[in-house]
């Protein structure tokens, strides 16, 4: 894709603006096809309408207007699962998580209310945090459920996340990709029919054309949500961190050092007619409910003190690599933690817009000091390094420096000042 006169670096909107409902900028991409992802890939940034309203509000307004009929999507969920409750095997279906808010919420309420067998399993955070181990211990161990956990090889994980930051400035990469394949294998190696997902990524924003299920056609789906991203490709021009499969075979690594970071192949996929459906379709999704259930069910705690780069304390708090995710998605965008959090609750009426505002103001873009020394000794670089790195990604439409410090050239909070 070529740059034009309308956008600026990633292919995003020179013009930076804010949505009216819910501060969320317009910088915000949505997911891509990470198996593509270099340098001088383009992202594909959050619509917003005619009214500067931005897509994920407009999805998530339905859920409290009335023009979804929950009891009717409830009840063509517990059809659905009857469909599966006579699967001949220990599972029926199959749930990935970590024990977080929402995983509980999801498989508890799947076996427990509506009867289903799941197996979870869980793709390993790059380094645990202490909350983070325990609540997966509480989910497995409080709310009641087998687990597979699987821990990539430590070596090549941290060699591919410390690729994927000099290339991509993208810390998670490698955990997001092999999260996101990780449960259509284990789905086809125990033959497991039904995979759940949580909520619909268009509650963040993505555009997706089917909101029931991830699609096996690439040209059916969004870019970022779909089985089968890679079987047009040759193998070895699929990037890791940045770099095609080559660049890591040229340097010493093996084709199966890198097997557990492919999707399932698509044939395989319909060989056993696996079937994926998102939990948040039938449900009404609402993150802080999910807070107040798995506490209740499943023993989860928060962490014992606010999130350097937000307010909260029970979001994302299983990863020492979490806070630089959320951080260098501010340098990159302007979109960080505290936007990313407060977005949301606005969206669902937990905080108003004008709360919103000044969550974001007061802590987004805080550089995240608790784990600082672990991850930076993780991907082998010194805070001088890191810091330089940052500012070359840094997109010279948002970002300005001045008095030797780098601002944001137009703020949210700025933005909304001058629309008054």
């Amino acid at each position: 894709m070529k740059n034009n006169k309308q956008t600026g670096r990633y292919g995003l909107p020179l013009d930076v603006k804010y949505c009216t409902k819910c501060n969320v900028t317009n910088q915000k991409p949505t997911s891509i096809n990470e198996y593509q992802h270099d340098k001088n890939t383009f992202q594909i940034p959050i619509d917003f309408d005619n009214n500067n309203i931005c897509h994920a509000c407009r999805i998530v307004e339905k859920k409290w207007n009335g023009s979804i009929d929950w009891k009717e999507r409830e009840k063509e969920l517990k059809d659905f699962c009857d469909r599966y409750k006579n699967h001949k095997g220990q599972y029926n279906c199959l749930i990935g998580g970590s024990g977080g808010k929402d995983s509980a919420f999801q498989s508890h309420i799947l076996k427990y209310k509506y009867g289903m067998r799941p197996l979870t399993i869980t793709w390993a955070p790059h380094i645990y945090t202490d909350i983070g181990w325990k609540n997966f211990q509480n989910w497995i161990g409080i709310g009641g459920f087998d687990n597979y956990l699987f821990t990539p090889n430590g070596k090549i994980h941290r060699y591919l996340t410390r690729r994927a930051v000099i290339n991509i400035l993208h810390p998670f990469q490698p955990f997001i990709i092999g999260q996101k394949n990780f449960a259509a294998k284990l789905a086809y190696l125990f033959n497991i029919p039904l995979i759940f997902y949580g909520e619909s990524v268009s509650d963040y924003g993505t555009k997706l054309d089917n909101e029931k299920q991830f699609s096996t056609k690439i040209e059916d789906s969004h870019p970022g949500f779909t089985q089968d991203p890679i079987s047009s490709m040759n193998i070895k021009d699929v990037k890791l961190g940045g770099d095609p499969i080559s660049y890591h075979i040229e340097h010493g690594y093996n084709m199966s050092d890198f097997e557990c970071y492919l999707p399932l192949d698509i044939d395989k996929f319909k060989e056993k007619k696996i079937e994926t459906h998102f939990l948040g379709y039938y449900l009404k999704w609402i993150p802080q409910e999910n807070f107040y259930y798995a506490v209740q069910n499943t023993g989860f705690q928060v962490n014992p003190a606010r999130i350097d780069g937000t307010y909260q304390k029970y979001q994302s708090i299983d990863d020492k690599t979490d806070g630089f995710f959320y951080y260098t998605s501010y340098i990159k965008f302007g979109y960080g933690r505290a936007m990313s959090d407060s977005t949301m609750e606005v969206r669902n009426g937990h905080i108003t817009k004008e709360e919103g505002l000044g969550l974001i103001k007061q802590f987004d873009g805080e550089f995240p000091k608790k784990y600082e020394k672990e991850f930076l000794e993780y991907i082998s670089m010194t805070r001088e390094e890191f810091d330089e790195l940052c500012d070359k990604f840094r997109p010279e439409h948002i970002w300005e420096k001045k008095s030797n410090r780098w601002e944001l050239k137009n703020p949210s909070w700025e933005y909304f000042e001058k629309k008054n």
